[in-house]
């Protein structure tokens, strides 16, 4: 394959790519360095590339992403999913997408000269059993450029996971007011794939609250929810049904 070519499949137009991974698709050393002086290549941060002809955009570097760790894909998640998916009537605009991923956030990410910010969430200890499968793929130009994304269901046990540190009690049930067409089905899968106890339990309680149609087909007695009483809201009250502490005013 002419090495011109090669690059290009190696590295779509709008996506970006380590200098390291480019060369081990099997592009020569000298060929990469005199694609950089030749202005087909730039660095958009340090040792990573674009090729020039498209402006790099969140949705090329989450496709990025995917490309750079195929078994262990970066996906949006939490806020951003749920925004994107198009239930979010009183999320804030997309400033911020909320990244999750097994792996740690790469070094070279807060690099990127971008309209956004990429908030980083490890989610090694809130899921059991999460491949790529579980995601949703989105495609976003009529190319093979896609990435991943979190389910609404997904999405809304991450968003729980972060109350009341990142998401306060009160913006959580803004959003989850908006949740009336969850799945029972996707909902039961990843509840049991979660291992966040907070977030299970915040789940049922905000379920019970906004009484849904789609709540009345899951048991909270069904998951594992731990013991003992845990404090969420400090100086809440204590729900006796859920032993969780939530604000006292509701």
């Amino acid at each position: 394959m002419h090495e011109q070519n090669k690059l290009e499949q190696i590295l779509p137009l709008g996506l970006v790519a380590t200098r390291a991974y480019i060369l081990a698709q099997g592009i020569e050393r000298h060929r990469f360095d005199n694609a950089v002086k030749s202005g087909k290549l730039k660095a958009v941060s340090r040792g990573v590339y674009i090729r020039e002809g498209l402006p790099i955009t969140w949705q090329g570097v989450m496709s990025s992403l995917a490309r750079l760790n195929p078994e262990n894909p970066a996906y949006v998640g939490g806020v951003s999913a749920i925004q994107l998916s198009g239930f979010g009537h009183y999320v804030q605009d997309l400033s911020i997408i909320h990244v999750y991923s097994k792996s740690p956030k790469p070094s070279w990410l807060d690099g990127l000269d971008l309209s956004v910010e990429f908030k980083w969430h490890g989610c090694k200890r809130l899921w059991r059993d999460l491949d790529v499968d579980v995601l949703q793929v989105q495609q976003w130009r009529d190319d093979v450029s896609v990435y991943f994304q979190a389910s609404v269901e997904q999405a809304c046990l991450e968003l729980l996971s972060g109350v009341p540190h990142s998401v306060s009690f009160d913006y959580a049930d803004m959003l989850f007011q908006g949740l009336t067409s969850m799945s029972p089905k996707r909902l039961d899968g990843m509840l049991k794939r979660c291992n966040s106890i907070k977030a299970k339990r915040l789940f049922f309680w905000f379920a019970q609250r906004h009484n849904f149609q789609w709540s009345q087909k899951l048991k909270s007695s069904d998951y594992d929810l731990g013991s003992g009483k845990r404090v969420i809201a400090e100086q809440g009250r204590l729900d006796n049904e859920l032993m969780i502490t939530v604000p006292s005013s509701w």
